[in-house]
């Protein structure tokens, strides 16, 4: 399939609002390929090369976009600078500039969505000393070949800007409608889910559906080294309100720390973060306690790592965990300066078979009889089993004495199932109303703070389409460290700067307070939090789990202010 007929149904999708509009176009692309080539399709229709779990980046930012599209044009590299503040889009800028290129083409060929899935892919293969200008001729060779239209497009998935309103939802619901009758639509929804859910890669579940249908997306299991969706707890707002529910529950800690799925093939171990990142690396002690605690040849189970005090045997802030996941260097070092603890609390798989569809309290059985604990380094989640309000409010008080989060009341007879749903695990939280947001942009700070970015704006998500949407800038919460460190993580992932200020892909997720919601017509979403603040970076939550701009409209509705 040429690149060409893709690049026309960006273009379409980016035109329309409707979700239903825009899975048909969608579906009738799809149908179109198969085997790798609807892979590869797929995923370019999300503008996504890496799956997270690779942790993979292109790893090229708007300065050597800039030189790719000075080298395919012959236009100069101020020409383009001045070009990017008129359009404000690099895609528009490579359009323009292969539209009116100054220098002749003497080979000419048609790009194939194959042939760009794959170079793009080797581009964000290349390492070591020389790997930006092959970056740059590669990417330079492709807009060579490319129309104005597959440039502008190109460019924009290459900076993760393609922004055509297309969600996971979106993919699901083409793929059904691609592939399945309208009689099977029920039925096949649940089963893309479920294998995307396992998989992580709809370009893979869309292949499984057009050619092995339903019974092949059933019998998708999990792959050890390749992370699947967790399970997540939903809010409720007293421990009386799931004992009416549910009766006896299994209550456990909360912990302040991050949740970590692990696999572990003999010796084998990853450990995947709940946005499915691999972090292995960076815990090379976590690897050895499982190598050594954890009976079983092939398993995946999950637990939360806290960081501890050796000495006191006291949790240490959740922050200082981050100093952990973020460095690249002397890991072994600073394993030692922030030690963590695991407490396991699921099982999902054990030597070959699944557990899915097994209660809560056998998982927690069979999880018990392979893990041999040693305190301080690796133990079962802390719990109890009760209807007893009072005994749950004690163990609850406990928790938070102990600077964990709060509990999780947990329905003994529940399934894992993938996402957030009713009937089975509850968060229980000292109420004070917070959003998970993602950080869009930065500001350098003035006077002492001059060398950090200090100020963050801020945005929600638009569950129908994914479009990110502001709702506030902060610039409060977080302490000299922590404005280093968030400096660190966010400068590489600087997209565009403006003055002071500069844009950054959308990967650092943090929790705001905030007094109020206003309504304000500064703001993308409509909305603004008055006097907002950070609590906490939040390294388990992925774009895709932040608060959504309905949420936004709740609260601001629940405030009275509606209108």
């Amino acid at each position: 399939m040429r690149f060409f007929e893709i690049c026309e149904i960006y273009e379409k999708l980016e035109k329309i609002s409707s979700k239903i509009g825009k899975t048909e176009i969608l579906a009738n692309l799809f149908k179109k390929a198969e085997g790798e080539e609807l892979k590869k399709l797929v995923l370019l229709s999300t503008g996504q090369i890496f799956l997270p779990f690779e942790n993979r980046e292109l790893g090229i930012a708007s300065k050597l976009v800039m030189r790719s599209i000075s080298k395919a044009s012959g236009f100069d590299l101020k020409n383009i600078e001045e070009l990017y503040v008129k359009f404000g889009d690099l895609g528009k800028v490579a359009e323009y500039c292969i539209k009116n290129r100054k220098q002749k083409i003497f080979f000419k060929k048609e790009l194939t969505v194959s042939e760009v899935y794959d170079k793009l892919r080797e581009i964000g293969l290349y390492e070591g000393e020389g790997s930006q200008d092959r970056k740059i001729s590669t990417l330079a060779g492709l807009l060579n070949f490319s129309n104005p239209l597959e440039a502008r497009y190109l460019v924009r998935i290459v900076l993760d800007e393609l922004r055509i309103g297309v969600a996971e939802g979106i993919i699901r619901d083409a793929i059904v409608m691609a592939f399945f009758k309208p009689s099977e639509k029920e039925k096949a929804q649940y089963y893309v889910d479920f294998a995307w859910n396992i998989l992580g890669d709809f370009g893979e579940v869309a292949k499984i559906a057009k050619h092995e249908g339903i019974e092949g997306l059933k019998r998708v299991k999990p792959v050890l080294g390749r992370p699947i969706q967790v399970m997540l707890g939903i809010k409720a707002e007293s421990i009386e309100e799931v004992i009416k529910r549910h009766g006896k529950v299994i209550a456990e800690f909360k912990y302040d720390g991050l949740r970590m799925q692990i696999h572990k093939q003999k010796d084998k171990v990853w450990i995947f973060t709940r946005r499915l990142e691999d972090v292995t690396k960076q815990f090379p002690d976590v690897v050895e306690i499982i190598r050594k605690n954890i009976l079983a040849d092939e398993c995946i189970i999950e637990g939360e790592a806290w960081p501890i005090d050796i000495n006191t045997k006291l949790p240490m802030p959740f922050q200082k965990l981050s100093q952990r996941i973020h460095r690249k260097y002397d890991i072994e070092k600073i394993s030692k300066e922030i030690p963590v603890q695991l407490n396991l609390f699921d099982i999902i798989y054990l030597n070959g078979e699944t557990f899915f569809e097994t209660p809560l309290i056998k998982r927690r059985e069979i999880l018990k009889n392979i893990v041999k604990e040693e305190e301080l380094k690796i133990q079962l989640a802390e719990s109890i089993y009760s209807d007893n309000i009072k005994e749950i409010e004690e163990f609850y008080n406990r928790a938070l004495s102990l600077k964990q989060e709060g509990i999780m009341l947990k329905n003994p007879q529940s399934f894992y199932i993938f996402g957030r749903h009713v009937g089975g695990w509850y968060k229980i939280k000292p109420i004070m109303e917070t959003l998970d947001v993602v950080i869009v942009g930065a500001e350098y700070g003035e006077g002492s703070r001059s060398k950090w970015l200090s100020r963050y704006l801020f945005a929600v998500r638009d569950e129908d389409t994914g479009e990110l949407l502001t709702c506030g800038m902060v610039s409060t919460g977080l302490t000299e460290e922590q404005f280093e460190l968030m400096t660190e993580m966010l400068t590489p992932l600087i997209i565009k700067r403006e003055g002071n200020f500069v844009w950054v892909k959308p990967k650092i997720v943090v929790e705001v307070s905030y007094q109020e919601i206003q309504k304000s017509p500064n703001y993308t979403s409509g909305y603004a939090l008055r006097f907002p603040r950070i609590e906490r970076i939040r390294e388990d939550k992925s774009v895709n789990e932040i608060d959504t701009l309905k949420r936004l409209e709740e609260l601001y509705k629940s405030q009275g202010k509606a209108g």
